[in-house]
Protein backbone atom coordinates (compact mmCIF):
# COMPACT_ATOMS: atom_id res chain seq x y z
CA UNK A 1 0.00 0.00 0.00
CA UNK A 2 1.54 3.40 -1.09
CA UNK A 3 0.13 4.72 1.88
CA UNK A 4 2.05 1.97 5.11
CA UNK A 5 0.45 -0.18 7.28
CA UNK A 6 -2.53 3.23 8.11
CA UNK A 7 -4.79 5.16 6.18
CA UNK A 8 -6.52 7.90 7.21
CA UNK A 9 -10.51 8.72 7.37
CA UNK A 10 -9.66 11.40 4.51
CA UNK A 11 -7.74 9.06 2.39
CA UNK A 12 -10.44 6.61 2.56
CA UNK A 13 -13.32 9.30 1.84
CA UNK A 14 -11.25 9.89 -0.94
CA UNK A 15 -10.45 7.04 -2.36
CA UNK A 16 -13.55 5.35 -1.32
CA UNK A 17 -14.95 5.32 -4.88
CA UNK A 18 -11.75 4.21 -6.61
CA UNK A 19 -12.46 0.79 -8.79
CA UNK A 20 -9.76 -1.33 -7.26
CA UNK A 21 -10.59 -0.67 -3.80
CA UNK A 22 -11.63 -2.45 -1.02
CA UNK A 23 -13.15 -2.14 2.40
CA UNK A 24 -13.45 -4.42 4.71
CA UNK A 25 -15.33 -4.69 8.25
CA UNK A 26 -13.09 -6.55 10.93
CA UNK A 27 -15.37 -6.28 14.13
CA UNK A 28 -14.83 -8.43 16.97
CA UNK A 29 -15.40 -8.79 20.45
CA UNK A 30 -13.98 -10.52 23.19
CA UNK A 31 -16.52 -13.72 23.71
CA UNK A 32 -17.88 -12.20 27.27
CA UNK A 33 -18.93 -9.04 25.84
CA UNK A 34 -21.80 -10.97 23.61
CA UNK A 35 -21.42 -8.36 20.83
CA UNK A 36 -21.20 -10.43 17.64
CA UNK A 37 -19.42 -8.86 15.20
CA UNK A 38 -21.42 -9.25 11.87
CA UNK A 39 -24.77 -7.68 13.94
CA UNK A 40 -22.37 -4.44 14.59
CA UNK A 41 -21.87 -4.65 11.48
CA UNK A 42 -25.52 -4.31 10.08
CA UNK A 43 -25.92 -1.77 12.38
CA UNK A 44 -23.29 0.87 10.76
CA UNK A 45 -20.56 0.18 8.59
CA UNK A 46 -18.34 1.91 5.86
CA UNK A 47 -20.45 2.22 2.21
CA UNK A 48 -19.39 -1.01 0.12
CA UNK A 49 -17.58 -2.59 3.38
CA UNK A 50 -17.58 -6.72 3.54
CA UNK A 51 -17.49 -8.17 6.60
CA UNK A 52 -14.76 -10.84 7.55
CA UNK A 53 -15.50 -13.00 10.45
CA UNK A 54 -12.32 -14.20 12.10
CA UNK A 55 -14.23 -17.10 13.68
CA UNK A 56 -15.77 -18.47 10.73
CA UNK A 57 -12.75 -16.96 8.27
CA UNK A 58 -10.54 -19.73 10.68
CA UNK A 59 -9.25 -23.90 10.97
CA UNK A 60 -11.95 -24.72 11.80
CA UNK A 61 -10.61 -28.17 12.72
CA UNK A 62 -8.27 -26.83 15.72
CA UNK A 63 -10.22 -26.82 19.07
CA UNK A 64 -8.11 -23.29 19.49
CA UNK A 65 -10.20 -20.00 18.46
CA UNK A 66 -9.72 -18.31 15.27
CA UNK A 67 -6.25 -20.11 14.04
CA UNK A 68 -5.65 -19.06 10.46
CA UNK A 69 -7.51 -21.16 7.91
CA UNK A 70 -5.53 -23.44 5.12
CA UNK A 71 -4.57 -21.21 1.96
CA UNK A 72 -7.59 -23.29 -0.05
CA UNK A 73 -10.20 -21.94 2.88
CA UNK A 74 -8.89 -18.65 2.95
CA UNK A 75 -8.84 -18.53 -0.83
CA UNK A 76 -12.57 -19.73 -0.99
CA UNK A 77 -13.78 -17.34 1.08
CA UNK A 78 -12.12 -13.89 0.20
CA UNK A 79 -13.03 -15.15 -3.19
CA UNK A 80 -16.74 -14.80 -2.02
CA UNK A 81 -16.17 -11.89 -0.17
CA UNK A 82 -14.74 -9.82 -3.81
CA UNK A 83 -10.96 -9.64 -2.26
CA UNK A 84 -8.47 -10.83 -4.22
CA UNK A 85 -4.42 -9.55 -3.95
CA UNK A 86 -4.81 -6.98 -7.27
CA UNK A 87 -7.18 -5.07 -5.11
CA UNK A 88 -6.03 -2.10 -2.69
CA UNK A 89 -7.76 -3.16 0.82
CA UNK A 90 -8.52 -0.99 3.79
CA UNK A 91 -9.44 -2.93 6.97
CA UNK A 92 -11.28 -1.24 10.34
CA UNK A 93 -12.62 -2.25 13.01
CA UNK A 94 -15.84 -0.47 15.60
CA UNK A 95 -13.12 -0.40 18.38
CA UNK A 96 -10.81 1.87 17.13
CA UNK A 97 -7.68 -0.30 16.15
CA UNK A 98 -7.96 -3.91 17.89
CA UNK A 99 -9.00 -6.98 15.45
CA UNK A 100 -8.89 -5.23 12.01
CA UNK A 101 -4.77 -5.65 12.80
CA UNK A 102 -5.66 -9.25 12.57
CA UNK A 103 -7.35 -9.56 9.24
CA UNK A 104 -4.19 -7.24 8.70
CA UNK A 105 -1.50 -10.10 8.98
CA UNK A 106 -3.98 -12.56 8.18
CA UNK A 107 -4.38 -11.21 4.44
CA UNK A 108 -0.56 -10.89 4.31
CA UNK A 109 0.24 -13.94 5.73
CA UNK A 110 -1.54 -15.48 2.56
CA UNK A 111 0.35 -12.25 0.24
CA UNK A 112 -1.90 -9.68 -0.06
CA UNK A 113 0.92 -7.03 -0.21
CA UNK A 114 -1.43 -3.97 -0.69
CA UNK A 115 -3.54 -3.86 2.77
CA UNK A 116 -3.84 -1.30 5.31
CA UNK A 117 -5.84 -0.56 8.44
CA UNK A 118 -7.77 2.49 8.80
CA UNK A 119 -6.15 4.75 11.51
CA UNK A 120 -9.05 5.39 14.52
CA UNK A 121 -11.22 2.52 12.74
CA UNK A 122 -14.65 3.36 12.51
CA UNK A 123 -14.80 5.50 15.66
CA UNK A 124 -12.85 8.17 13.43
CA UNK A 125 -15.01 7.55 10.80
CA UNK A 126 -18.39 8.71 12.31
CA UNK A 127 -16.65 11.65 14.33
CA UNK A 128 -15.56 12.64 10.81
CA UNK A 129 -19.28 13.16 9.86
CA UNK A 130 -18.55 10.26 7.16
CA UNK A 131 -22.06 8.77 5.72
CA UNK A 132 -22.64 5.19 7.17
CA UNK A 133 -24.61 1.98 5.49
CA UNK A 134 -26.96 -0.23 7.56
CA UNK A 135 -27.88 -3.77 6.43
CA UNK A 136 -26.27 -6.92 5.67
CA UNK A 137 -22.95 -6.84 3.63
CA UNK A 138 -23.70 -7.58 -0.09
CA UNK A 139 -20.05 -9.16 -1.09
CA UNK A 140 -19.56 -9.83 -5.22
CA UNK A 141 -17.42 -12.63 -5.49
CA UNK A 142 -14.09 -12.46 -7.66
CA UNK A 143 -11.12 -15.19 -8.64
CA UNK A 144 -8.88 -15.19 -6.14
CA UNK A 145 -5.37 -16.34 -5.15
CA UNK A 146 -2.84 -17.06 -2.31
CA UNK A 147 0.86 -16.89 -2.34
CA UNK A 148 1.32 -18.25 1.41
CA UNK A 149 3.93 -16.36 3.33
CA UNK A 150 4.60 -18.80 6.43
CA UNK A 151 7.62 -16.29 7.66
CA UNK A 152 4.76 -14.35 9.66
CA UNK A 153 3.44 -17.39 11.40
CA UNK A 154 5.55 -18.63 14.58
CA UNK A 155 3.99 -22.24 16.23
CA UNK A 156 4.22 -23.37 19.49
CA UNK A 157 7.43 -25.59 18.30
CA UNK A 158 8.93 -22.45 16.71
CA UNK A 159 8.36 -20.45 20.65
CA UNK A 160 9.85 -23.06 21.91
CA UNK A 161 13.07 -22.88 20.39
CA UNK A 162 12.41 -19.01 20.42
CA UNK A 163 12.73 -19.20 24.56
CA UNK A 164 15.73 -20.83 24.48
CA UNK A 165 17.47 -18.57 21.97
CA UNK A 166 18.24 -15.25 23.68
CA UNK A 167 18.72 -12.93 20.00
CA UNK A 168 14.89 -13.55 19.87
CA UNK A 169 12.38 -11.04 21.53
CA UNK A 170 8.54 -12.86 22.73
CA UNK A 171 6.46 -9.66 23.02
CA UNK A 172 3.26 -10.34 25.33
CA UNK A 173 0.84 -7.87 24.41
CA UNK A 174 -1.94 -8.86 26.91
CA UNK A 175 -2.38 -6.90 29.74
CA UNK A 176 0.31 -6.71 32.79
CA UNK A 177 -2.00 -8.59 35.83
CA UNK A 178 -2.58 -11.36 33.13
CA UNK A 179 1.04 -11.40 32.33
CA UNK A 180 2.29 -11.20 35.66
CA UNK A 181 -0.29 -14.11 36.53
CA UNK A 182 -2.14 -11.57 39.05
CA UNK A 183 -5.31 -11.33 37.16
CA UNK A 184 -6.90 -15.14 35.57
CA UNK A 185 -7.02 -15.51 32.11
CA UNK A 186 -10.53 -14.65 30.35
CA UNK A 187 -10.76 -17.87 29.09
CA UNK A 188 -11.27 -21.30 31.13
CA UNK A 189 -9.08 -23.57 31.46
CA UNK A 190 -5.62 -21.51 31.00
CA UNK A 191 -2.73 -21.36 33.18
CA UNK A 192 -1.79 -17.60 34.47
CA UNK A 193 1.67 -16.13 33.83
CA UNK A 194 4.09 -15.90 31.05
CA UNK A 195 6.78 -17.30 29.11
CA UNK A 196 10.00 -17.26 29.93
CA UNK A 197 11.88 -14.52 29.07
CA UNK A 198 9.05 -12.70 27.65
CA UNK A 199 8.87 -8.88 27.37
CA UNK A 200 5.24 -7.29 28.33
CA UNK A 201 3.72 -4.22 26.08
CA UNK A 202 0.22 -4.49 26.43
CA UNK A 203 -1.46 -3.27 23.13
CA UNK A 204 -3.58 -0.47 24.76
CA UNK A 205 -0.55 1.28 25.39
CA UNK A 206 0.04 1.57 21.27
CA UNK A 207 -3.32 3.05 20.62
CA UNK A 208 -4.91 6.32 22.22
CA UNK A 209 -7.83 6.69 24.00
CA UNK A 210 -9.81 7.76 20.43
CA UNK A 211 -8.81 4.60 19.15
CA UNK A 212 -6.20 6.17 16.78
CA UNK A 213 -2.55 4.25 16.55
CA UNK A 214 -0.18 6.27 19.02
CA UNK A 215 2.57 8.68 16.93
CA UNK A 216 5.95 7.27 16.12
CA UNK A 217 7.92 8.72 18.84
CA UNK A 218 5.41 8.23 21.53
CA UNK A 219 5.97 3.89 19.85
CA UNK A 220 9.53 4.07 20.04
CA UNK A 221 9.16 5.23 23.34
CA UNK A 222 6.69 2.07 24.38
CA UNK A 223 8.65 -0.42 22.97
CA UNK A 224 11.90 0.93 24.28
CA UNK A 225 9.75 0.73 27.84
CA UNK A 226 8.91 -2.82 26.97
CA UNK A 227 12.61 -3.28 26.78
CA UNK A 228 12.48 -4.34 23.44
CA UNK A 229 15.54 -3.59 20.49
CA UNK A 230 13.85 -2.52 17.15
CA UNK A 231 16.62 -4.23 15.41
CA UNK A 232 16.80 -7.56 17.33
CA UNK A 233 14.25 -10.53 16.14
CA UNK A 234 11.07 -10.17 17.55
CA UNK A 235 7.81 -12.43 18.17
CA UNK A 236 4.70 -11.11 18.78
CA UNK A 237 1.95 -13.19 21.40
CA UNK A 238 -1.35 -12.61 23.21
CA UNK A 239 -4.25 -14.14 24.43
CA UNK A 240 -5.52 -15.69 21.20
CA UNK A 241 -3.40 -14.06 18.53
CA UNK A 242 -5.69 -10.79 18.06
CA UNK A 243 -3.72 -8.02 19.82
CA UNK A 244 -0.57 -9.62 19.07
CA UNK A 245 -1.59 -7.70 15.58
CA UNK A 246 -2.18 -4.77 17.03
CA UNK A 247 1.89 -4.81 18.40
CA UNK A 248 2.87 -6.49 14.45
CA UNK A 249 0.95 -3.28 13.46
CA UNK A 250 2.84 -0.24 15.25
CA UNK A 251 6.14 -2.15 14.95
CA UNK A 252 5.28 -1.65 10.82
CA UNK A 253 4.81 1.61 11.55
CA UNK A 254 7.95 2.27 12.68
CA UNK A 255 9.54 0.32 9.61
CA UNK A 256 9.78 -2.61 11.24
CA UNK A 257 7.49 -5.07 9.18
CA UNK A 258 7.79 -8.83 8.35
CA UNK A 259 7.31 -9.19 12.05
CA UNK A 260 5.51 -12.60 12.95
CA UNK A 261 2.83 -13.97 15.41
CA UNK A 262 2.80 -16.55 17.35
CA UNK A 263 -0.96 -17.88 16.02
CA UNK A 264 -1.64 -20.19 19.07
CA UNK A 265 -0.41 -17.38 21.81
CA UNK A 266 -1.30 -17.77 25.16
CA UNK A 267 -4.41 -20.23 24.01
CA UNK A 268 -2.43 -22.44 23.37
CA UNK A 269 0.48 -22.51 25.33
CA UNK A 270 -1.20 -21.60 28.72
CA UNK A 271 -3.63 -24.96 28.31
CA UNK A 272 -0.64 -27.49 28.31
CA UNK A 273 1.17 -28.68 30.61
CA UNK A 274 4.15 -29.08 29.01
CA UNK A 275 5.08 -25.40 28.65
CA UNK A 276 7.13 -23.38 31.19
CA UNK A 277 5.21 -20.41 32.70
CA UNK A 278 6.73 -17.82 34.63
CA UNK A 279 4.34 -15.52 37.37
CA UNK A 280 5.79 -12.12 38.22
CA UNK A 281 7.30 -9.46 36.22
Amino acid sequence: METGPLVSVDWLSNHLDDADLRVVDATWYMPAENRPGLAEFEKGHIPGAVFFDIDLIADQSSDLPHMLPSPGAFTKAVSSLGLSPEHRIVVYDGHGIFSAPRVWWTLRVMGFDQVAVLDGGLKAWRAAGQPLATGAPEPQPVPSSVRHQPELVRTLSDVQAAIEDPAIQILDARPAARFRGEAPEPRAGLRSGHMPGACNLPWSAVVDADGALRAPDELRAAFAVAGINLDRPIITTCGSGVSAAVLALALARLGVEQIPIYDGSWSEWGARADTPVVIGP
